[in-house]
């Protein structure tokens, strides 16, 4: 599927941070396999990570691996832009590094943080705190998962949201693509209508709409707009 040209990234922003699964990688959030395997997120949510780490199959955890449309371009041009960049999850460590054997070596990690679960704030703060940011100003968190955007909220960032790579969308790439039009919008609209709800501050479908999204978070801090 030909991909939108990449703009220049407005260079002002402190530090972005980005969810894992659902964002930069694993899309639609889900380590499923054509069977039917549980989604990253309701493992998590479920408590049973470890067994999930266990069982999953070496093609499984490649397919979660893969970087979502529009990742690695992204963190390229924010590299260029000298924007730092950090990545945060709540799955174990183990498995959360298996899954950026993809992305680049230079790319923050932030493992699960050791205090606070999401929604609350510290993970944000333990990242941005990695990169060596020392003010929330300019600070942004992209992520289709809502209790990591509330996170984000909580910590007084600008969050955007994803719905179409993310939990809510819940499907592979490629299922995605073969969904219907009608069922593909309908799903779009629903997620996109919750994380609004949330209190995102803006919400796109993937990462190859966030050039343009920050574009126009600046122009909205150009005119006094706090998160």
């Amino acid at each position: 599927m030909p991909q939108p040209a990449l703009s220049a990234v407005t260079p002002s922003f402190t530090a972005v941070l980005f969810g894992l699964s659902g964002c930069l990688v694993d899309f639609g959030a889900r380590s499923a396999s054509s069977a039917g395997t549980r989604h990253l997120t309701l493992i998590r949510e479920a408590g049973g990570p470890a067994r999930a780490l266990e069982t999953a199959s070496p093609r499984e955890l490649e397919s979660c691996a893969e970087p979502t449309p529009g990742a690695l371009a992204t963190l390229r041009s924010l590299r260029e832009q000298r924007v730092p960049c950090a990545w945060l999850d709540e799955l174990p460590e183990t498995l959360a590094m298996k899954l950026t054997s993809q992305l680049p070596e230079w790319l923050v990690a932030s493992p699960a943080c050791s205090q606070r679960s999401w929604p609350a704030p510290d993970a944000c703060w333990q990242a941005l705190s990695t990169l060596q940011i020392d003010r929330l100003d300019g600070c942004v968190l992209v992520s289709g998962e809502p209790r990591l955007l509330q996170a984000g909220l909580n910590a007084g960032l600008w969050t955007v949201g994803l719905a179409a790579c993310g939990s809510l969308g819940g499907h592979a790439l490629g299922d995605w693509e073969t969904l219907e039009a009608a069922q593909r919008d309908r799903l779009r609209a629903d997620a996109t209508l919750a994380l609004y709800r949330l209190g995102a501050h803006s919400v796109i479908d993937q990462l190859t709409d966030l050039p343009a999204c920050l574009d126009d978070l600046q122009i909205r801090r150009s005119k006094g707009e706090k998160p």
